[in-house]
């Protein structure tokens, strides 16, 4: 299947279904004899994992990842790294009774329109499952760009329909949405709690801001780096939207307001979102992902099935009723990937 891979000298390709045995992924043009903290790798997974709080999916996956080649000695060798993660806790058969209908919101429909067969337990290779296999790859990235002095964390700003009022990043970690401001946090989890006991689901927006970014990375025209930042991140499930700096706000400002001035200190404001005709300026780069609301909910959806007769969908299972919490580690790591991709590039082009 074409579409599994990412990245052109730092480059992913990922593989698995949702309720297969595994997911993974293989990651090339990893930097060779760099010794890689496997506890901070097994930490992103864990970031990610399903059934973390009540704002979660209840599925449990220990999500523990395995690495099977490209490091010896506990240092990368420059060969492929093969990073695989078992599913412990899938269940199939929890689909059976819909595996000839539409579920709105999926890419059911699409995907057997496109392939003629698709696999229904859990929406299969279209399933967000296969993300852990993006956070494992983008986890090395991550250590590697850190070695470049690059830092990368992304929070809630928003979800459930309400928006944080402060920016404090000591409290990201500890609260299970992942926000930004404390107070903000909880009134979304009640949101999100009461969102489950109803069938439905909620939505939110993402901010993700990468600091130590020198001046250069990306290229005019269609290697620009917010270009393939944008890509990688409406490349994550759910994802309905990506702004930079001021973002869609822009069409409300006047160009003297929008345009960042200099000073010798370097830019005073970044309404451009740290990049500059598709260059990075050495500006912190800051952007914004909106998730939808989950498409798996409980309450009855009109659809059609695969003989495209008139039906109602119910989804039952384990599935997220907010999506935020869980994506953050999703977009640092697509960022960390893009980044590193990006500086292997950079240093080609004046090799």
């Amino acid at each position: 299947m074409a579409g599994s891979s990412f990245g052109q000298l730092f480059r992913i390709t990922t593989f698995g279904e949702s309720h297969g045995p595994a997911v993974g992924v293989i990651v090339d043009g990893v930097t060779p004899n760099v010794e890689l903290d496997l506890d901070a790798i097994q930490h992103q997974m864990d970031r990610r994992r399903p059934g973390q709080s009540s704002v979660t999916t209840q599925r449990k996956e220990p999500d523990t990842v395995e690495i099977l080649s490209g490091m010896y000695e506990g240092k990368t060798t420059g060969a492929p790294m093969l990073m695989i993660i078992y599913s412990k806790d899938a269940r199939p058969k929890s689909y059976d009774a819909i595996k000839d209908l539409y579920r709105p919101g999926h890419a059911d429909y699409t995907y057997l329109k496109k392939y003629g067969i698709r696999d229904h337990r859990g929406g299969g290779r279209s399933s967000a499952r296969e993300t852990a296999a993006r956070v494992a790859a983008g986890a090395v990235a991550r250590q590697l760009l850190a070695r470049r002095g690059v830092s990368i964390v992304a929070y809630t700003i928003r979800a459930a329909g309400v928006a944080c009022e402060t920016v404090d990043l000591d409290v990201v970690e500890q609260n299970p949405m992942r926000a930004c401001d404390p107070v903000a946090a909880e009134e979304m989890v009640r949101r999100v709690e009461q969102a489950r006991a109803d069938g439905d689901s909620l939505g939110g927006i993402i901010e993700c801001r990468v600091t130590g970014v020198p001046v250069g990375l990306g290229d005019p025209v269609y290697d620009r780096l917010d270009a393939d930042l944008a890509k990688a991140m409406l490349s994550i499930n759910a994802t309905k939207g990506v702004e930079f700096g001021a973002g869609f706000a822009a069409a409300d400002m006047t160009g003297s307001e929008h345009n960042d001035a200099m000073d010798a200190t370097g830019f005073v404001t970044n309404h451009a979102g740290g990049m500059l005709g598709g260059i990075s300026t050495g500006a912190d780069i800051v952007l914004r992902v909106v998730l939808k609301p989950t498409s798996s909910i409980s309450k009855p959806q009109r659809s059609l099935d695969t003989n495209d007769q008139p039906t109602e969908v119910v989804t039952k299972g384990r599935h997220d009723p907010c999506l935020v919490p869980r994506g953050v580690p999703v977009v640092e790591a697509m960022a960390a990937l893009v980044l590193e991709d990006h500086f292997k590039r950079h240093a080609a082009l004046h090799a």
